[in-house]
């Protein structure tokens, strides 16, 4: 999504949401999504500033998480009628976080999750903090800082947390490369002894 686009403040991020288990009640359809980033930390009362997008990690089926790349139809059909509805760019629902499902979770995330309904026909489960303190660690290694870096210092991460999600991002990216940035960005945050094998 531009940056140009439409942020979505915490209560805008309920309606939308609302919105869109409105239209999946009209199709008749039910999903269950996993969503990461601003928008979770928003519903979750973590952060206040506006997001551009709803980041779907996942969607739950019977058998566990599933990829949401590509969007099914139903529910990317219900996500263009939001779009149309409440004039927001077609991409609102946000489907490429589901990269970081094939390279792995932090483990015990499914038990952290906190799920809430939008409706018969939509319930969205959020990334815990602690596994946000991961995701956003991640992140701002990968991507620099910015809002990744204004939201984990927001989440207020302990030492220990810090350490668990940079090991955890080390299985995601084991290079030379990222651990000499990862490295930099621990002591930045205020971590200097941190161990992170070779």
């Amino acid at each position: 999504m531009s940056d140009s686009a439409p942020t979505v403040s915490a209560d805008a991020n309920s309606r939308l949401l609302s919105a869109l288990g409105d239209q999946l009640t009209v199709l008749g359809r039910s999903y269950e999504l996993v969503v990461i980033g601003g928008s979770a930390l928003l519903a979750l009362g973590l952060i206040s500033r506006p997001t551009r997008d709803v980041d779907v990690l996942a969607l739950v089926g019977a058998g566990g998480f599933e990829s949401a790349q590509p969007l099914p139809v139903p529910l990317a059909e219900a996500c263009a009628k939001v779009a149309r509805d409440l004039e927001l760019p077609a991409d609102w629902l946000n489907s490429e976080p589901g990269d970081m499902l094939r390279l792995g979770l932090p483990a015990g995330f499914a038990e952290r999750l906190d799920c809430r309904v939008f409706g018969p026909h939509l319930t969205v489960c959020f990334a815990s903090r602690f596994d946000q303190v991961h995701f956003k660690l991640y992140a701002l290694v990968d991507q620099g800082p910015g809002k990744h870096e204004a939201d984990l210092r927001a989440l207020e991460p302990t030492h220990e947390e810090l350490i668990s999600a940079a090991v955890w991002s080390r299985t995601h990216d084991p290079s030379e490369g990222y651990r000499g940035v990862l490295t930099e960005a621990l002591a930045y945050l205020g971590v200097e002894d941190a161990d992170l094998g070779t």
